[in-house]
């Protein structure tokens, strides 16, 4: 498969990912908060294979940017998604350049702070606490803004599920990498 076709279909993929994630605050307020713990589990799918076509600098910007691009032509980019995003995605960069383009440790050790980048999204409910509830009163069904006030006040939450995301992040990509043995047989090459 053309490698220019390749990244732009797990582009989509990661996309598709994200709006799940978005999606899942349908359910309930602490689903959209917390499920960027769950999500490396798809993530780590999309994020080896690139990094396996991209044996250079920008994997992780490609994915990001695209959602970056995405959302801000949708209006759905704040100031804490934009920051979240160029830092995870730069942490991730430097990350694989330390430990190497074509070395699996690089992908492995730079899927840690990319593993995160959901909570770039979410991050507008602790940075504009009004501004979120106001538009829940907006967007969302009656009473949502009341669920969501407790999932916000409770930052010590939040801050366990960050943690828990990072042990999440690194067996969420050695799964991965048991499924997409091939993947990582592009390596060196």
């Amino acid at each position: 498969m053309n490698k220019t076709l390749k990244i732009a279909l797990l582009a989509i993929a990661y996309l598709a990912i994200f709006i799940l994630g978005g999606t899942s605050g349908l359910i309930h307020p602490m689903c959209y908060a917390y499920v960027g713990a769950l999500l490396p589990l798809l993530f780590a799918l999309v994020y080896l294979p690139t990094a396996c076509t991209i044996q250079n600098f920008g994997a992780a910007t490609v994915l990001n940017g695209f959602i970056l691009i995405l959302f801000g032509t949708a209006g759905e980019a704040d100031s804490s998604l934009v920051v979240g995003l160029v830092v995870l995605t730069a942490t991730a960069e430097i990350i694989r350049f330390i430990c190497g383009y074509s070395e699996i440790k690089g992908i492995r050790f730079s899927f840690i702070p990319f593993a995160l980048s959901f909570f770039a999204y979410t991050a507008h409910w602790w940075t504009d606490t009004e501004g979120s509830l106001a538009a829940a009163v907006a967007e969302m069904p009656a009473g949502y803004d009341a669920m969501m006030k407790p999932v916000i006040d409770n930052t010590p939450a939040l801050i366990a599920v960050i943690v828990l995301t990072i042990p999440v992040a690194i067996v969420s990509m050695r799964i991965a990498e048991r499924l997409m043995k091939n993947q990582i047989e592009k390596l060196h090459r």
